[in-house]
Order: C-alpha cells, then sequence, then structure tokens
C-alpha cells in the first residue's frame, strides 16, 4: 500500500511541477499594444482625393453646399474603422437612403470605378489626415 501513496504523490508532484513550469493558471499580464498601422498611403490618398472626391467633397474636404458633406469634423467618419469606410465607400450612398441627409447620390467608389481596395485604403488614410 505504501507503494501506491509513493507513487500517486511522485505523479501528483510531477503534475504540479508541469503546470508551475508552463504557467497553468497563472494570471498573464498584457502588454500594451501600439495602434494598428495604417491600411493606406495618405500621399497616395491625397492625390486620388483631389482627382475624384473634391467634385463634391471639395479641395480641403469640407463640403460642397448641396452635394458633399463636410469630411473634417464628420462624426460618421470618426465612428468608423478604415475598413468600414472602405465598405461604405464601395457601394456608395443612394438618395433613397435614410441617413442620406443632401438627397444626391454619392456613387460607389466616388464615382471611380477603376479605385481598387488598395486605392480606397489610401484615400481613406488622407481623409484621416484632414479629419479633426
Amino acid at each position: 500500500m505504501s507503494k501506491k501513496i509513493y507513487l500517486f504523490s511522485a505523479l501528483l508532484l510531477m503534475a504540479t511541477l508541469s503546470l508551475v513550469a508552463c504557467g497553468g493558471g497563472a494570471e498573464r499580464v498584457s502588454q500594451p499594444t501600439s495602434p494598428p498601422t495604417p491600411a493606406g498611403d495618405p500621399v497616395a490618398g491625397k492625390k486620388l482625393f483631389e482627382g475624384t472626391c473634391t467634385a463634391c467633397h471639395g479641395p480641403e474636404g469640407k463640403g460642397v453646399p448641396g452635394l458633399g458633406k463636410d469630411m473634417t469634423t464628420s462624426e460618421f467618419i470618426a465612428g468608423k474603422t478604415d475598413d468600414e469606410l472602405v465598405a461604405f465607400i464601395k457601394v456608395g450612398r443612394d438618395p433613397s437612403d435614410p441617413l442620406n441627409t443632401t438627397g444626391v447620390a454619392m456613387p460607389p467608389k466616388g464615382g471611380n470605378p477603376a479605385f481598387s481596395d488598395e486605392d480606397l485604403y489610401n484615400v481613406v488614410a488622407f481623409i484621416r489626415t484632414i479629419h479633426q
């Protein structure tokens, strides 16, 4: 009987040491993470913005009355991730959308069907630089 107790104690000790060595049950302290790297290039995005978006949003992104909204103070932009903004720009906004407050359509990809996903991320990166 004492051999069984000795064997059981040895196994229990080995299991305990294994858990301690592996950190089993120990609370892990998370390291601070750096902010995500922007997905796009704002310099390239500015050129694309100037060639397409300024027609409605103006050269500084402050909007054109009756056409495009002011992007510099937009709560919509502030509340969206880059991925969400790219998804929005891809489909645009129809005048019948209840959230469309201008009554003017925002065409998919701002009216430039040649925009790639990379282009859209670049535009979003630029928009982030003018948003206050």
